[in-house]
């Protein structure tokens, strides 16, 4: 029976190919729309946690705040900058488990090999850097806690640095100068596949291109500006289980305490930024699925318009086929397979043109854009919906027309 029902909406919406089309559009572009919002948001949000995980989702970052000459002299009046008395002090302070690691990015004006020169960025940092940065060996090691204490001249390259420098030669025990000293390298770093960005107002770059050397070798030397911050940045990485809020103010205070209250530092929190992000992402979210789902609304009123048209029109058919002994209840779901029909053709017409209008925005805008399949289920789902209910009033007139009326009806 539903297979008879299913053949004489497939009949009667072919035989009105126009009238079908237009009112699938609403459904079509409706879906689409939903489908391309979803899937911006769903790229946003992964870029995001890229990004986030490179930030490290247990860690606090402390940076020096930057300032110009004359204001930089007068602070250093009051507060010594960001220091490694600052890091011995945070590992006294935190919980048992915590790793504290500074960092100094050197300007560096020669960076070269026998083999090549790069332009790669110069990092001093904590012989545990890559831990609280999720960076990978690939061949060798990175520095160890005594290099750093005996300011050996040791380096560790990222790939692109490492190409620039060597090519294709293998660049373990191979010597690196950078400006007026020697390093041999020790380590290479895994390829990062992370995009250089801002994230909530945080600069992150992409550690390819970084050679990194010990601190204490950086500090020892190179020359640097009496008055400047002997470190830029402090990342502290909390143990599994932290309360990292707490441990957050904690921070705040403390390095307050040491700085004597002069706002010189700043305390980035990745776990707060992602909330905040997330936050953000879904109101984006709610905003535009609001918008696009206008046009499924007005898809919607177009079926039952085009259904409720249907039904004056089929009256004398309608009419016959209640004489020849159908039931109500199969004049019903005749009008409701026709509305689930159009939605559901409207809905997969859209799913190909929500695909085609991702894959256009990630091409000509660099916008990351990602379908997923909660997105096309939803899509189908909503259009089934509407289909249904709009469907419904529509059935119900036609099922409650009087055969003696409707073979009278002309």
């Amino acid at each position: 029976m539903i297979f008879e029902l299913v053949k004489i909406a497939a009949s009667n919406l072919t035989r009105h190919k126009l009238r079908t089309a237009l009112t699938m559009l609403g459904m079509i572009f409706g879906v689409a729309a939903v489908l391309a919002m979803l899937s911006i948001g769903a790229g946003a949000e992964d870029e995001a946690l890229a990004l986030i995980e490179r930030l490290g989702l247990r860690n606090i970052v402390v940076r020096a705040k930057q300032f110009e000459p004359d204001q930089l002299t007068a602070l250093r009046q009051d507060s010594p900058g960001l220091s490694r008395q600052d890091v011995s002090a945070l590992r006294r302070a935190l919980p048992e488990g915590t790793l504290v690691v500074g960092k100094r990015v050197l300007r560096a004006s020669l960076v070269a090999s026998p083999h090549g020169r790069s332009d790669s960025r110069v990092l001093g940092v904590g012989s545990l850097y890559h831990r609280v940065s999720n960076l990978e060996i690939v061949q060798g090691s990175f520095f160890l806690p005594a290099d750093e204490e005996n300011a050996h001249q040791y380096c560790v390259l990222g790939t692109t640095a490492s190409r620039k420098l060597f090519g294709l030669t293998d660049p373990l025990g191979q010597p690196v100068k950078i400006d007026q000293h020697w390093f041999t390298v020790v380590g290479l770093l895994a390829d990062q596949v992370i995009e250089e960005g801002e994230f909530e107002g945080v600069k992150i770059e992409n550690p390819n291109n970084d050679i990194y050397v010990p601190l204490a070798t950086l500090l020892a030397k190179y020359d640097r500006d009496p008055v400047a911050d002997e470190l830029d940045e402090i990342v502290i990485q909390l143990p599994a289980g932290a309360d990292i809020p707490e441990q957050a103010a904690a921070v705040s205070a403390l390095m307050g305490s040491m700085h004597r209250q002069i706002d010189d530092f700043s305390l980035v929190v990745p776990q707060e930024l992602l909330q905040q992000k997330s936050h953000t992402q879904r109101i984006f979210n709610i905003v535009m699925g609001a918008i696009a789902s206008i046009s499924l609304l007005v898809g919607g009123i177009g079926i039952m318009n085009i259904m409720l048209a249907s039904v004056l029109e089929r009256t004398s058919e309608i009419g016959l086929r209640r004489a020849l002994g159908a039931r109500k209840r199969d004049i019903s779901r005749q009008f409701i397979l026709e509305a689930l029909a159009i939605s559901i053709s409207g809905a997969l017409l859209g799913i190909a043109l929500g695909f085609g209008i991702s894959h256009l925005v990630a091409s000509y805008s660099g916008w990351p854009t990602i379908i997923r399949p909660f997105s096309i289920l939803l899509g189908v789902g909503v259009s089934m919906t509407i289909g249904l209910v709009f469907g419904i009033y529509p059935a119900r007139q036609a099922a409650g027309v009087s055969p003696i009326e409707a073979l009278r009806y002309e």
